[in-house]
C-alpha cells in the first residue's frame, strides 16, 4: 500500500491536485482513500460532486466517538474513491492538528486505513505537531511538495523539507521526500525555477501543472477535471502525475535551503 501526502502552502491548490490525483488513480483500477487534513474540509468536495461531507471532529463533538461507525466518517465519491475529512475545532478554539490525530485514531479503530493508495491532503503553512502527524507517526511515507514559483510558496515548501529532514533522523521514521509538484501561477520561467529548487533540496520536479480555466470550469460543475473533461490536456497531466506517483521509487532526505539562498534563487529566475 502506498501512503502519500501532499503538503504545501494554504491556497496553493493541494486539494485540487489531491482530488484529481485520487480520481486518476482510481481510474487505474486502484482502491483509493483520500483524507483531508485541513480545517477547511474542502479536500474531497469535488470527488463528492460539491458536497461537504461531515467531518470527524464535528461528529465527535456532536455524538462522541463511541457512538460513531465507519460509515459515519467514510464516504464514497467519484469512481469509488473513499473520502474522509478530519475537520478542526470551532474557530478560535483549540488546535486544528488535534482533528488529524482524532481522525487517524478513529480510522485505525474502524480498520479503514486500507487500500492500494492513501492520499493525505495536509495544510503546510505551519508544520505543527498535529499537521506533522502523518509524517511523524509513519502514516504518510512519501511526501510530495505542492508549490508554485512564488517566494512564499517556495518558503513553505522549504519549511516542510526541514520537517522531513528532522523527522528522518528518528530511528523508526519512514517518511521521505518523494518529489515536487509545480501547481503553476504561469509566471515567467516558473517551471525552471521550481525544477532548480527541487534539485537543490535533493529531489526532483515530478509534474508541472499549468494554471488553466479548465480547472475552474470543472469545479463550477462540482467535479474534478478528470471526471468533467477527461479528454483535456489538463486531465492528461493529472493522469501522468498519477502514473509517475505509482512508478516513483526515488525517496530522499531533503537538504533545505537557508532563507538567503532561497531568496537569491528566486531573484535569479524572477527578476525582470
Amino acid at each position: 500500500m502506498k501512503q502519500i501526502a501532499l503538503y504545501g502552502k494554504g491556497g496553493i491548490g493541494k486539494s485540487t491536485t489531491s482530488a484529481n490525483l485520487s480520481a486518476a488513480l482510481s481510474l487505474q483500477g486502484l482502491d483509493v482513500l483520500q483524507i483531508g487534513c485541513d480545517p477547511k474540509r474542502d479536500s474531497t468536495r469535488m470527488l463528492m460532486h460539491g458536497s461537504f461531507i461531515p467531518t470527524v471532529m464535528d461528529l465527535v463533538r456532536e455524538r462522541g466517538d463511541a457512538e460513531l461507525s465507519c460509515k459515519d466518517v467514510v464516504y464514497t465519491g467519484f469512481n469509488g474513491v473513499r473520502c474522509v475529512e478530519a475537520g478542526g475545532p470551532e474557530p478560535g478554539v483549540g488546535c486544528a492538528g488535534r482533528g488529524i490525530i482524532a481522525t487517524f485514531q478513529l480510522l485505525e479503530k474502524f480498520g479503514a486505513l486500507t487500500g492500494d493508495v492513501i492520499v493525505y491532503d495536509v495544510l503546510g503553512d505551519v508544520v505543527c505537531g498535529g499537521f506533522a502527524m502523518p509524517m511523524r507517526e509513519g502514516y504518510a511515507q512519501e511526501i510530495y511538495l505542492v508549490t508554485s514559483g512564488e517566494l512564499m510558496s517556495l518558503y513553505a515548501a522549504n519549511n516542510i523539507c526541514k520537517a522531513i529532514k528532522r523527522l528522518s533522523q528518528r530511528s523508526k521514521s519512514t517518511c521521505r521526500l518523494a518529489g515536487v509538484i509545480c501547481n503553476a501561477k504561469n509566471m515567467p520561467r516558473e517551471e525552471e525555477l521550481v525544477a532548480e529548487f527541487s534539485r537543490r533540496v535533493n529531489s526532483s520536479l515530478v509534474q508541472y501543472i499549468p494554471r488553466v480555466r479548465a480547472v475552474q470550469i470543472a469545479e463550477i460543475h462540482k467535479q474534478t477535471v478528470i471526471e468533467y473533461d477527461p479528454g483535456s490536456k489538463q486531465a492528461e497531466r493529472y493522469r501522468t502525475l498519477a502514473s509517475r506517483v505509482m512508478e516513483n521509487n526515488k525517496f530522499t532526505i531533503p537538504t533545505p535551503l537557508e532563507i538567503d539562498e532561497l531568496e537569491t534563487l528566486a531573484l535569479e529566475y524572477l527578476q525582470v
